[in-house]
């Protein structure tokens, strides 16, 4: 959907596969593309193939999903930044795995493992980090960020960054630790923490999360959501709607079920080059 390339998987299954990879030694990246990293990711290319580059990518926005019902490909369900970090943290307590908080505001990783840790006794954090604001924008901040979540030696790492920025840095940090995941998680760190509110599960599941936390950050969040990413939302609903079209087959009954039963998805085609 908007030229991005999603895996057609529950939570259930990130969860699966990503635990098979770490018992056979693999690390990986997962990215949950909202509008707003389409969007991105379409008017850049390097941002684009930072996405393809990834292991695993779950559609965390609702109109990906509402696209992809339209294309008559439906997706299983949304899979989030923000549950994935508590599933994620539930697999490791299990199987022993250390975890990395790195992002978020200052306080936020280390209130966020105490709350992970208090839902899963077992967990093991082995490090929880808030860099400074522009840390990345120098070798020496994005080094010794860097050295710092390698000497830990974490199985998974959560970076609430942002995207692209948690995502460059994904890039670099696997270098030094191939045998890791890592998940792109954007405020899921603050929203385990309990310094940012999340939106309640009825808005969740209408789709409605983007107005909860427009309600709750306007400042910073009107312009993304309202001049940017809205209108990117109507053209890939409508241009999936055109294609649907174009395919031949449409009917509204095929439409209406489609959009409210997530029938088996398909997944991610060949990965584009050059």
């Amino acid at each position: 959907m908007g030229g991005v390339g999603v895996d057609a998987l529950t939570e259930e299954q990130v969860v699966r596969r990503v635990a098979a990879a770490l018992e056979a030694g693999r690390g990986g990246h997962i990215v949950t593309p909202n509008v707003d990293i389409c969007r991105l990711a379409t008017a850049d290319p390097s941002l684009m193939e930072l996405v393809w580059a990834a292991e695993l990518v779950v559609a965390d926005g609702m109109p990906l999903v509402w696209a992809a019902r339209i294309l008559g490909t439906p997706l299983p369900e949304r899979v989030t930044g923000a549950d994935l970090i508590w599933a994620l943290s539930e697999l490791a307590a299990r199987r022993g795995w250390p975890v990395y908080l790195l992002g978020g505001p200052q306080g936020a990783p280390q209130q966020a493992a105490r709350e992970l840790t208090s839902r899963f006794p077992a967990l093991r954090v082995c490090g929880a980090h808030a860099p400074p604001y522009g840390f990345d924008t120098t070798p020496a901040g994005r080094d010794l960020v860097r050295r710092k979540v390698i000497a830990a030696r974490p199985r998974l790492v959560f970076v609430g960054l942002g995207f692209p920025r948690q995502d460059r840095l994904i890039a670099d940090l696997r270098g030094g630790l191939p045998g890791a995941w890592f998940l792109g998680c954007g405020a899921a760190i603050a929203f385990a923490a309990g310094t940012a509110p999340r939106a309640p599960e009825w808005m969740r599941r209408a789709g409605l999360e983007w107005a909860f936390r427009l309600g709750s950050e306007p400042g910073r969040l009107a312009r993304r959501y309202l001049v940017d990413d809205l209108p990117f939302a109507v053209r890939l609903l409508g241009r999936s709607l055109a294609e649907r079209l174009r395919a031949g087959g449409f009917t509204a009954e095929r439409l209406t079920a489609g959009w409210f039963a997530a029938g088996p998805g398909h997944a991610r085609g060949p990965r584009p080059r050059g």
